[in-house]
């Protein structure tokens, strides 16, 4: 059983455990295992601890190791492999009984006042959050997808607040719903997704899933606990691994982040 967790921020609540040392717990979701958004989210949370905080994280990149369970807290054991003039770099390993689940690395940056330049906008298909319907698999994360396209999938999210102004726990935030929809841009790519019945039963007869890896590149501020639409594409899958590259815009079109995924998906053979 997992452990009762009633918001965001007390998911967040690392206790100490030694020098940068740092336990947390999570709650039960519905595919059984830890969701790896918590497990990113909490890392990052341990590895900002050990920076100051004149320095924002601009990215992180995660090696999902073996997959986590609810029923035992996590120990993030945080290194300090260098801080310099104007950036910071910490690795964390997440550990449980089993072993490592998580190897995170993390580039933290001194704020600088530079050219602000946004490319990428809001798509125009994005429409409002009012638009959809909710669909929430777990009280911590607020859910109004946009329908699945081949190739595709986006959606309005948002953490369950309101969270405080702390740009360390706002980022946490993006970094645990940015887990979300990545997995299934790239499931709607394979063949054998029309044979997916309602539910996620159905989808664990045909399929192994599992996220690989996880990047993102922080590049405005902005609030989680606020709409947000991540909108994800597929690039293809390949001897049973998918890639899957989006974007995050807030409600006004700022262009909050970029993330990339790699995931698993095996078809069952038995």
């Amino acid at each position: 059983m997992g452990f009762e967790i009633g918001d965001f921020t007390t998911l967040m609540a690392l206790e100490p455990h030694g020098p940068d040392v740092y336990v947390g717990v999570g709650p039960d979701y519905p595919w059984g295992r830890v969701y790896g958004g918590q497990v990113v989210a909490q890392g990052l949370c341990a590895a900002s601890a050990t920076v100051e905080s004149n320095r924002s994280i601009h990215s992180l990149h995660a090696y999902f190791i073996r997959g986590g369970t609810s029923d035992e807290p996590i120990r993030y054991e945080v290194d300090r492999i260098r801080t310099g003039r104007s950036f910071s770099t910490r690795r964390v390993v997440a550990r449980q009984s089993e072993g490592a689940i998580l190897n995170l690395s993390c580039s933290f940056q001194v704020t600088e006042d530079q050219a602000n330049v946004q490319e990428s906008t809001l798509p125009n298909d994005a429409g409002r959050p009012d638009d959809g319907t909710s669909q929430n698999w777990a009280p911590l994360l607020e859910r109004r997808p946009r329908p699945p396209e081949v190739g595709r999938s986006s959606g309005w999210l948002r953490v369950a607040g309101p969270l405080d102004d702390d740009p360390v726990l706002q980022a946490c935030a993006l970094a645990y719903a940015s887990d979300d929809v990545p997995t299934e841009a790239v499931s709607t790519s394979h063949p054998r997704m029309s044979d997916v019945g309602e539910g996620w039963s159905s989808y664990q007869e045909l399929f192994i899933g599992a996220s690989l890896d996880h990047s993102i590149w922080f590049h405005r501020q902005a609030r989680a606990d606020n709409w947000q639409f991540h909108d994800f594409r597929s690039h293809g899958l390949n001897g049973g691994r998918g890639l899957s590259i989006g974007e995050v815009f807030a409600l006004d079109g700022t262009h909050v982040a970029t993330v990339a995924q790699e995931i698993l998906l095996r078809e069952r053979t038995r």
